[in-house]
């Protein structure tokens, strides 16, 4: 199987390309975005060193999924999907700032906590947790959005003396962050699985709120099984999961997290296999339907050639 791991395609009226850890992102002088849903992954803010098959497919269709499902409770970029690992849309001018609302002390909460911590992006969590367990109310942790780099965590109370968002707007994002994440937890019920934490971006366009980039996906969200979470959190047991999580643990295990000095491990075929199986799972587990996969036998080619037809016919 072929991965997209690299594009440098040419569109007519192009403006600007964008190459991020694992969109590429081509700007149109129409006003729209062409984002090509790559099979780079990445973590602790490093791109790993090899694609992995189907990935990119995965993200864009489970994206353009949830951003259909959720257009009434907060209207989004999303134009049309011409290519399985391709999204057409509005392009927005985004906030500087990731709206990270988590409902479970899992990830990145988890490790602050188990630190010591008990106030994160200035939100109090409760005394007596362990790792996994529900909080009493999902807590909105925000973190800055960093062209390079680590993301940072920041408070609502930072983030308006900063001026970075008026008040006004950023309250409607905690607003829209809490519709969207009842949702999603929601449709995550209705599959046997449990939406843990999540991230969603926003831009403005025309000085309206919209949702940009992706949601839900196993990229930006962490999911557990509900099926016995319940039983191992008794037991202090790990819970099955389905995220990215396996793959920072797996680099942890090689002495890697992204820190000065360290030295990014080679992926062997079968973890790179493993890592397309996990991310297959999802999608037909999160959508409740088979995965079709798309031909990659020229993916770059197919993806032109998709995205031709489209201007074509839109033109």
């Amino acid at each position: 199987m072929e991965a997209l791991v690299k594009t440098d395609f040419e569109f007519p009226g192009q403006t600007n390309v964008y190459k991020g850890k694992v969109r590429d992102v081509y700007s149109l002088d129409s006003g729209l975005l062409v984002m090509v849903a790559s099979d780079r992954i990445s973590a602790f803010d490093h791109i790993l060193p090899k694609g992995i098959p189907h990935k990119g497919q995965v993200l864009n269709q489970v994206a353009t999924y949830f951003l259909d499902a959720t257009k009434n409770i907060v209207p989004n970029w999303l134009i049309a999907a011409p290519d399985p690992s391709v999204a057409i849309g509005y392009a927005c001018e985004p906030f500087r700032v990731e709206m990270v609302i988590r409902g479970y002390l899992a990830g990145h909460a988890a490790r602050e906590y188990k630190a010591g911590k008990r106030i994160l992006c200035g939100v109090k969590m409760p005394e007596g947790m362990k790792e996994n367990d529900k909080f009493p109310e999902p807590i909105i942790t925000p973190a800055t959005k960093a062209d390079e780099g680590h993301d940072e965590d920041i408070s609502r109370e930072e983030i308006i003396a900063q001026n970075i968002i008026a008040e006004d707007l950023y309250l409607q994002l905690e607003e829209f962050t809490r519709l969207l994440f009842q949702k999603g937890t929601e449709m995550a019920a209705e599959q046997g699985l449990i939406l843990v934490d999540t991230k969603y971006e926003f831009g403005l366009l025309n000085g309206k709120v919209i949702l940009i980039d992706e949601i839900h996906t196993p990229d930006s969200s962490r999911y557990f099984y509900a099926d016995g979470y319940e039983e191992r959190q008794a037991k202090g047991e790990n819970q099955k999961q389905l995220s990215k999580e396996f793959v920072r643990e797996w680099l942890i295990e090689n002495d890697f997290q992204g820190l000065d000095g360290q030295q990014m491990p080679e992926m062997p075929d079968s973890f790179v296999s493993t890592v397309t199986e996990r991310y297959i799972e999802l999608y037909e587990k999160i959508l409740g339907r088979k995965f079709e996969p798309a031909d990659t036998s020229d993916i770059n080619n197919r993806v032109l050639q998709n995205l031709n037809a489209f201007f074509k016919s839109n033109s």
